[in-house]
C-alpha cells in the first residue's frame, strides 16, 4: 500500500454563508454585500457545530470578503486567518440582482453554467480563479486542514475543479445554504469525502439552489 504524502492526509472543507434575503428570491448576489437573514444566523451557527465534528486538524480558515461569508465564519466559530478575493461569489456583471426567469426573458434558457454574464466573469475567467485558490490551498494540506468560506456558484466551481472537471460540471452539484463539502484524497486520487451536509434549520422555500 502506497504511504500517502502529508499534503495527501488533510482535508478541504468548503463552507457556503448562511440564507440572505436576496437567495430568498433567486436574485443573483455577486459583489453586493447583501446580510444575512434571521433565518442565516441561525444556520450559520448550527454549520459550525457540524464542522466541529469533523475534528479538523489546525485549521487554516480563508474568507471571502463578502460580509455574509464572515459573518457566517464568525457564528461558526472560525477564525478567519485570511480575507481573500480569490473566494468572492461569481461576478455576474450585468445579471447582477437578477432571477434566473428575469434574464430568461431575454435570454432563453439561460444559466450560469451555459451561458455568459454580460459585463461579468466568464466561465473561462472563474475556471482560471479556482485554480489559482486550489494551488494556493493544497501546500497549506501538508500541515493544516483548510476551511473555505464563501459562496454558492464559486465553492460548485471549486468543487468541479478538485475534481479536473470543467467548471460548467458545477451545474451538477447542490451546494445549500451555510452547507460545507469535505474534499480530501484517496490513493492520490482527489475525491469528495461528503457533499452539501447542512444545518436542519427551518428555511422556508429557498430559491437560491434552482438559480
Amino acid at each position: 500500500m502506497t504511504t500517502p504524502s502529508p499534503a495527501e492526509s488533510g482535508r478541504v472543507v468548503l463552507l457556503r454563508h448562511g440564507q440572505t434575503e436576496w437567495a430568498t428570491s433567486g436574485r443573483h448576489t455577486g459583489a453586493t454585500d447583501v446580510p444575512l437573514t434571521d433565518i442565516g444566523e441561525r444556520q450559520a451557527s448550527a454549520a459550525g457545530e457540524l464542522v466541529g465534528e469533523l475534528g479538523l486538524r489546525s485549521p487554516l480558515v480563508i474568507s471571502s470578503p463578502r460580509a455574509r461569508a464572515l459573518r457566517t465564519a464568525r457564528l461558526a466559530g472560525l477564525t478567519v486567518e485570511r480575507e481573500w478575493d480569490g473566494l468572492a461569489e461569481w461576478d455576474y456583471g450585468d445579471y447582477e440582482g437578477l432571477t434566473s426567469q428575469r434574464i430568461q426573458e431575454t435570454v432563453p434558457h439561460w444559466t450560469v453554467w451555459t451561458h455568459p454574464c454580460p459585463g461579468g466573469e466568464s466561465m473561462e475567467d472563474i475556471g482560471a480563479r479556482a485554480d489559482l485558490v486550489l494551488s494556493v490551498v493544497l501546500p497549506a494540506l501538508a500541515e493544516r486542514d483548510v476551511v473555505l468560506v464563501g459562496h454558492g456558484h464559486f465553492s460548485r466551481a471549486l468543487l468541479t475543479r478538485w475534481l479536473h472537471l470543467p467548471v460548467a460540471e458545477g451545474k451538477r452539484f447542490a451546494m445549500s445554504p451555510a452547507a460545507y463539502s469535505v474534499l480530501g484524497f484517496e490513493h492520490s486520487f482527489r475525491q469528495i469525502i461528503v457533499h452539501n451536509i447542512h444545518p436542519s434549520v427551518r428555511t422556508g422555500r429557498d430559491q437560491e439552489s434552482r438559480r
